[in-house]
């Protein structure tokens, strides 16, 4: 018979008829390490019906709940909120387009969140422009409905040209990193 990996999602298979073919022989064996119902702690009793059948492996699906696991999950999250807020990085976001930069020197980094949609690049540009800046480096990326780009400009500017970069059409978002 056929063998049977689980190791997704405990609900997603009927232990009860799993079981049930792995004793008449129907399936040949199987490996699981996830269970419709779990143990909260270790104290907890496990039951299952698979416990004890032939042919079959059973594991604890510990993966994320071990202390190197949340060790290593806080050292992540706190890694990819500093590059956001170090560089303007986008790194595994869910929610916009992945973004990796190089820290900026001798520049100031503006970072532009807008609605993915023609002519907010050109209007970004032309803002920057009218403000009497010079672009030394763009990035843009972008998804179905969000655009993200990354600007790095030669000098200061001044606070209504803020103003007028916050104000364009589509914007969802403007922050001056630096």
């Amino acid at each position: 018979g056929a063998l049977f990996l689980n190791l997704s999602r405990g609900h997603v298979v009927d232990v009860d008829a799993m079981a049930a073919a792995l004793k008449s022989g129907r399936l040949g064996g199987a490996a699981v390490d996830v269970f419709p119902e779990e143990p909260r702690t270790n104290a907890d009793p496990f039951d299952s019906p698979l416990i004890g059948l032939d042919k079959t492996i059973l594991t604890p699906h510990i993966g994320g709940s071990t202390e190197e696991a949340q060790e290593a999950i806080a050292e992540f999250a706190a890694e990819r909120l500093l590059g956001y807020l170090n560089r303007g990085d986008t790194t595994f976001c869910v929610n916009l387009p992945n973004v990796q930069l190089a820290e900026v020197t001798r520049a100031h980094r503006l970072l532009h969140i807008h609605r993915n949609q023609p002519g907010v690049l050109a209007e970004l540009n032309r803002a920057l422009s009218d403000a009497g800046l010079n672009i030394l480096g763009q990035h843009l990326k972008t998804d179905e409905r969000t655009g993200y780009v990354i600007t790095d400009v030669d000098r200061d500017y001044d606070r209504e040209a803020l103003t007028a970069l916050k104000q364009l059409p589509g914007t969802i978002r403007f922050r001056r990193l630096h």
